[in-house]
């Protein structure tokens, strides 16, 4: 057995961890969505939804960069395979750059001036009548976000909850 074919065995091991990743991702994600769903509203289970499949989406491409890399560089390191490794590392990176934004709600170097350095607060995208601390529970294991860390944005339309 060659160190290219087993390599390439490696390369497809990804590859596979990369697939598994983005189906258990996405059931993953609709069981949450499915509980908030159930627990909170639909507009916070599709938020739910988004948070948590471009979480996976985040993680699967990670994954199959790596199988890319692998293959690329072990198996067969022509330049035209470097080449073409490079674009397909250039367009992975931007999709998950677009995947991170669309999931923070922020852009990276804006994070820094929300205060402590965490995605945008979810609770902003609270629908009418619903309460801030069910809203976060419902996102709290997507986005690290817990009642205690986040107070309710300015224009949140969410029952108060608390002593006053």
């Amino acid at each position: 057995m060659s160190y290219a074919s087993v390599m390439d065995g490696v390369a497809m091991a990804f590859e596979g961890v990369g697939a598994a990743v983005l189906v258990g991702g996405a059931v993953w994600a609709a069981s949450r969505a499915y509980t908030a769903w159930r627990t909170v509203d639909p507009a916070t289970a599709f938020t739910v939804l988004r948070r948590s499949f471009g979480s996976t989406l985040l993680l699967g491409l990670e994954v199959l960069v790596a199988a890319d890399l692998i293959r690329t560089v072990a198996v067969a390191p022509t330049l035209e395979n470097v080449a073409v490794l490079g674009l397909i590392v250039v367009i992975r990176t931007f999709l998950s750059f677009s995947l991170q934004v669309e999931i923070d709600g922020v852009t990276p170097w804006k994070r820094a001036l929300l205060g402590r350095g965490e995605s945008a607060p979810s609770v902003a995208l609270a629908p009418s009548g619903a309460s801030a601390a069910s809203v976060a529970s419902a996102v709290s294991g997507v986005s690290g976000v817990s009642v205690a860390d986040v107070d309710p944005p300015a224009g949140f339309v969410g029952k108060h909850e608390g002593p006053g």
